[in-house]
């Protein structure tokens, strides 16, 4: 978690008690520490108002955007994606790593069963049975196991947040190319009624050249306009397909219904997202990130690792046994059983400092972890503050854009009666009417940046997932359970 003065901690409420003594033997040592960040985090935004008010629910920021059709693909992605599908069989895999490491406390036992006859002149045809057990133990006594264990437990917690940021980017892949469909079937029905527009044009100029009134030079122009026009429906077209193809590999289905459901209907207005305004503190949003806790939970493993290494060049203390018993007949199997203890110490010598690389190598790796977190946790700081300022110039484009559209809308309708009664020229007609043609597409334009600006505003709050999605794991025994006995 992050302290009230912005310090990070390296290991958060959630995290792994790395400072706690664990050990069987009469010497247990204390679990490596993880190392802390350099990174101060700030107590409030540069650029954007730090609320005091509670944040806004944006688990699931998408339903916000009033728009029932981006509702169902989003939730049908976090059903479906077959990369969310990876990330939860890795995190199935951690879970069974961590009760791998956790199986490090008990014995391993191993029995065996045998029936033997000889053969021969001289055999005995009696049939001799016989059983066995062996056993070992290792004894913690350096935290070897332990530390094991705890590197296990922080990559079972960055396994689930890992899977949690999949979810959190999926979900704002989903709904960005659902915005741009929606922007795209606008303009498409943009393009579509300015081509009405322009085959009247069209009409008209040919009919006043019929009469003498305008020369041809009218008639190309309107023919010019109207080709350019109908040129970008194609490729407007071609660009709704690969957006819609795209959403359908991010739902997990072929592609068509998509695209289906985006031409079925009128064209939908691009949705109209809330502007966010203020922010909960930049410590809090950290806390949230899915991406930062999964760093964090790196750093506690790779440093968990370091003890494993190290553990390597002290003694190691393993007790094992066996025991067996052999009769013939099978009944009298019981009768003579033996069996014997031992108990062995054993210590690295000399390795030729393979040990010892193994002890840098993890120093190395944690080193690596701790920078990757302090990558995170810019980057996080970094996306919020953009994001924030992205939304504030795309209302204010929008603002400023659907005053032009409604400018060019009544240019366009005067200078259409005024050509029509001959008081202006047709130039004057076709360079207005573009201008109306570009605001449109413009403000269509800018809601689409303003809607996506929100997406990625609350992806850079950390929206987009719950702790109720996934079964995160959480890391570290129960209160009052130690690892040897959570099996």
């Amino acid at each position: 978690m992050f302290n009230s003065t912005g310090r990070l901690r390296a290991v958060t409420r959630a995290a792994l008690p790395m400072a706690a003594a664990v050990g069987l033997g009469a010497c247990a040592t204390p679990l490596v520490t993880a190392p802390q960040p350099e990174v101060a985090v700030p107590p409030a935004w540069a650029t954007v108002e730090t609320g005091t008010a509670p944040a806004p629910e944006l688990a699931q920021y998408w339903t916000l955007l009033d728009d029932p059709l981006l509702t169902d693909l989003v939730e049908q992605a976090i059903a479906e994606n077959r990369d969310l599908a990876i990330g939860i069989a890795r995190l199935d895999q951690a879970r069974a790593g961590l009760r791998g490491a956790r199986a490090g406390y008990l014995p391993t036992v191993n029995g065996s069963a045998g029936a033997r006859r000889d053969v021969g002149d001289l055999a005995d045809d009696d049939v001799r049975f016989s059983l066995g057990a062996d056993a070992a133990w290792e004894v913690d006594l350096f935290g070897r196991i332990s530390n094991n264990v705890a590197a296990s437990r922080a990559d079972l917690a960055a396994a689930g947040y890992s899977l949690a940021d999949i979810q959190r980017l999926i979900v704002g892949q989903v709904a960005s190319q659902a915005i741009t469909a929606r922007a795209l079937s606008q303009q498409l029905a943009i393009a579509r009624s300015s081509l009405a527009f322009q085959d009247d044009n069209l009409q008209l100029a040919r009919w006043r050249n019929q009469a003498g009134l305008v020369s041809s030079l009218d008639v190309e122009q309107a023919r010019t306009q109207r080709a350019q026009t109908a040129a970008t429906i194609p490729l407007l077209e071609s660009n709704l397909a690969a957006t819609a193809n795209a959403i359908s590999t991010l739902i997990g289905e072929p592609p068509g219904r998509v695209l289906a459901a985006f031409e079925a209907s009128e064209p939908v207005p691009v949705p109209r997202p809330p502007i966010l305004t203020a922010f909960a503190a930049p410590a809090e949003v950290l806390a949230r990130r899915p991406d930062v806790r999964a760093a964090e939970a790196d750093v506690v493993a790779s440093a968990a690792r370091i003890g494993v290494a190290r553990a390597d060049l002290l003694p190691a203390l393993r007790l094992t046994g066996s025991i067996g018993a052999g009769a013939s007949p099978l009944a009298d199997i019981f009768d003579l059983v033996t069996g014997n203890l031992f108990a062995g110490l054993t210590q690295l010598i000399f390795d030729g400092g393979r040990t010892a690389a193994r002890v840098d190598s993890a120093a190395a790796a944690a080193r690596a972890s701790l920078a990757s977190y302090e990558q995170a946790i810019l980057r996080a700081l970094e996306e919020v503050e953009s994001s924030a300022t992205d939304q504030r110039s795309a209302d204010e484009r929008v603002a400023i854009t659907e005053e032009a559209v409604d400018a060019a809308q009544n240019s366009a309708f005067l200078a259409r009666n005024q050509y029509e009664a001959g008081l202006t020229d047709f130039q004057t007609l076709l360079v207005i009417e573009s201008q109306l043609l570009s605001a449109r597409n413009q403000l269509v334009g800018a809601e689409a940046d303003r809607a996506t600006a929100f997406v990625r505003l609350t992806q850079a709050l950390g929206g987009g997932w719950s702790d109720l999605d996934y079964t995160l794991p959480i890391p570290g025994p129960a209160a009052g359970q130690d690892d040897r006995t959570a099996q």
